[in-house]
């Protein structure tokens, strides 16, 4: 698996901006990804050393559209990226 095939996008959210102030930063990645996989991807395409990786596998949801439409959100994947001490995602910052 390519390493920009890994990382969807970062996920930004109120808690996921307060984490960043933590040195954590949250992003949607592909499901058939490990923890190594993902480890390597930030470290190669944000140039910073990533400490550990936590993820999260996120259940599908229902939505009602009116009174009778159902429909489900697909299954997705979450990674929180612990950054070592004093390493900062500059592109994200902005």
């Amino acid at each position: 698996m390519d390493i920009y095939d890994v990382i969807i996008q970062p996920l930004l959210t109120e808690k996921s901006v307060l984490q960043r102030e933590l040195g954590q930063y949250v992003f949607e990645v592909n499901r058939h990804a490990n923890k190594i996989q993902i480890q390597k991807a930030v470290e190669e395409i944000y140039g910073v050393k990533v400490d550990s990786v936590n993820v999260m596998n996120m259940p599908s949801k229902v939505n009602r559209v009116g009174r009778r439409k159902v429909t489900r959100r697909p299954v997705w994947k979450k990674a929180v990226v612990n950054l070592a001490p004093g390493q900062v995602i500059e592109a994200l910052e902005a």
